[in-house]
């Protein structure tokens, strides 16, 4: 079955979706995104989402281009058309279409895309043995926060630990600390047992799988502390691990050339998977 895309308020093939040339995302990289992963046929953590896209929204002062509860039907429309039951949903929003302008045009519609496709998670293999990571420095700008679709940088990034044999790469900025990964958060364990991830401030995206599996810890009796974390002490810890929407809590077990712990992963860390991944085996709880 031929993938259906969703732009500006038509259902299309996805070979022919397109918008125009002068939209702003492609001139200026002037928009937000969200994933939003897929499970039994519905959005995951929808409301998380929704929250997030609307403070992109306003940090950028681009327009809703329509309100969360008609979001949330074009959504499931568009699951429903592609048959899909277990995959993500892309969702961009630009400031719209207008002559190519520095300053923000006056009276412009933004431009809504939405794409569906299957689900690729991590193979078995990277989650039963983990995944090694290199450490980058962190050249974004200053609003990480905000999920632009400005993503360079990160596929600087991507690429650069694609060439290393890594999964993933973990940036530095100029104190020596972990920030986060290129499209992923950054954690690790200490020795007393302690989840520790970077501030959730202009310097990381908070991620959506970060926010529930902090609660989910929580809730489980495990410590959460929210702080920086240099790259030594990530080096050193026993254990370590990333989150993402497509990545859920995948283990780390090894940073540059150091091996995390034993280089295998650790219990935390299993049992963290494990507790995030049996709520949406249930269903989506938001």
């Amino acid at each position: 079955m031929a993938r259906i895309s969703y732009v500006n308020g038509r259902f299309l093939p996805h070979a022919s979706a397109s918008v125009h040339v002068e939209d702003r995302g492609y001139q200026f990289a002037d928009g937000v995104y969200e994933v939003m992963a897929i499970r039994g046929g519905a959005p995951a953590n929808e409301a998380l989402h929704f929250a997030r896209l609307e403070r992109s929204l306003g940090a950028l002062r681009i327009a809703a281009p329509m309100s969360p509860r008609a979001l949330g039907l074009v959504i499931r429309e568009l699951v429903r058309r592609n048959r899909l039951s277990d995959g993500i949903v892309y969702l961009q929003v630009t400031r719209g279409v207008a002559p190519r302008d520095h300053r923000f045009p006056d009276h412009v519609r933004p431009s809504l895309v939405l794409t569906a496709r299957r689900a690729r998670p991590p193979s078995p293999e990277a989650v039963d043995e983990g995944v090694a990571v290199i450490a980058i420095p962190d050249i974004r700008w200053g609003r990480c926060d905000v999920k632009a679709i400005a993503l360079l940088p990160n596929a600087l990034g991507k690429q650069q630990a694609w060439e290393a044999g890594a999964y993933e790469a973990w940036q530095i900025d100029d104190a020596g600390m972990v920030t986060e990964g290129t499209s992923t958060n950054a954690w690790i364990v200490t020795d007393a047992g302690e989840v520790v991830t970077h501030p959730a401030d202009h310097a990381i995206l908070d991620g959506v799988t970060r926010v529930r599996l902090i609660e989910i810890a929580r809730a489980a009796g495990i410590t959460v502390t929210q702080r920086p974390f240099s790259l030594e002490e990530a080096k050193a810890a026993p254990e370590a691990f990333l989150t993402s929407t497509t990545a859920a809590v995948l283990p780390v077990v090894q940073i540059d050339d150091s091996l995390v712990g034993a280089g295998w992963p650790g219990p935390v860390t299993r049992r963290l998977r494990d507790l995030y991944l049996v709520p949406a085996a249930a269903g989506p709880k938001e």
